[in-house]
Order: C-alpha cells, then structure tokens, then sequence
C-alpha cells in the first residue's frame, strides 16, 4: 500500500464511511413517528365507520370526483421534486427552481381541491366535525394530512427564497434532502389515506 493511498484514505470524506448522517437519521426517525401517528388516525376511522346513528354516510357524502384530480396533483409533485433535486445534483439552479417551485403550485393545487371538497361537504350535506362519528375522524385524518402538506409547501417556499438569495448546494442530508423525503412520505400516507376512505370505506 502506497503513501498516497494511505494519504487519500485519511483525508476521505466522513460521509463514505457513515451510510447515513445525523439529519437523514433524525428524519427517518421522525417518520417513523408520523407512520405511527396516522396508523392510529386510519385504525380510530375504521373502527367507528359505520357506526353513527345519523346520516350523512360516506357513501352518501363522498364522492370520487374532487379527491381523484386532487390525488393527480399530488403524485405529480413527487415527480416535480424528484426532477428538481436532479437539477441540484447536476448544478443547474434553474431547473431545481422551475421543479420547486412547479412542486409547490401542485400541492396548493391539492389543498385547494381539499377545501373545495369540504365546502360541498359542509355547504350541500351539512357533515362537520361534530355532526357524527364519520365527520369527526374524516375531518380529523383528512385535515391533518392536509396539515402536513401545508408544513411541507411552507418548507419548500422557505428552500425556494434561500435559492434565489445565496443559492443552494446538493449536501447529504440537506435541507432539499430531508425536505424532498418528507414530501414523499405525505403522497404515499395520502395513497392510503385515499385508499382507506375515498374507496375501501365508501
């Protein structure tokens, strides 16, 4: 073994020699948590669906039409951030930029048709939160997705202006990263989300 190899593995970025840094291992554990966190709000709505002695019922209530476009704009935007983390990693800014920022527009596009679909809720079948057992784990596990896909664009917003102002760097375990998983993660919860109660509940 030469100098120069002893030489090159001494100076060696740490990161060939940790699979995974301090924030990915931070974000996978609060993932975990969050699986955690919606398993129950899936299993509470399972147990009490078809239980309420008053209407509306979520076969009377719900309809495909609304959450089918939404559910297309939100997987969409998990092929916009995958496009625009490409950009970062081959140094071209204004891609990451168009891709972001395209990722944002979809996932406002998908709070939007939330809020659409809520008010003919509200407005035409008079469901709320506390009008029975259904309105109240709908608009709880519903919500709170739609919560995090909120936290999520306010994130990505955030990533967006600090592009623009001093520019950013494709780290391991960066913000882009870490913020690009969590996207990931609420289009797949609302996979099962949708699954659960636009289809298997319906």
């Amino acid at each position: 073994m030469t100098a120069t190899t002893l030489s090159s593995r001494q100076h060696a970025p740490e990161s060939e020699d940790i699979p995974l840094t301090v924030t990915q291992i931070g974000m996978i554990a609060f993932l975990a948590s969050e699986v955690a966190f919606f398993s129950t709000l899936i299993v509470a709505y399972l147990t009490f669906l078809g239980k309420d002695t008053i209407g509306p019922t979520p076969a009377e209530a719900l309809s495909l039409r609304v959450p089918l476009v939404s559910t297309v704009f939100l997987l969409s935007s998990s092929g916009a951030i995958y496009l625009a983390e490409r950009g970062l990693h081959s140094a071209r800014p204004g891609a990451f930029r168009k891709w972001w920022a395209l990722t944002i527009l979809l996932g406002a596009a998908f709070l939007a048709g939330t809020l659409y679909e809520w008010s003919e809720l509200i407005g035409v079948h008079r469901l709320t939160i506390s009008r029975n057992l259904f309105g109240t784990t709908f608009y709880t596990l519903v919500g709170f997705h739609a919560l995090h896909v909120t936290c999520g664009i306010i994130a990505m917003l955030v990533l967006l202006g600090l592009s623009w102002r001093c520019g950013l760097s494709a780290t391991k375990g960066g913000g882009v990263e870490l913020v690009s998983w969590y996207w990931h993660f609420v289009d797949a919860v609302w996979l099962v989300v949708f699954s659960v109660v636009y289809w298997w509940g319906r």
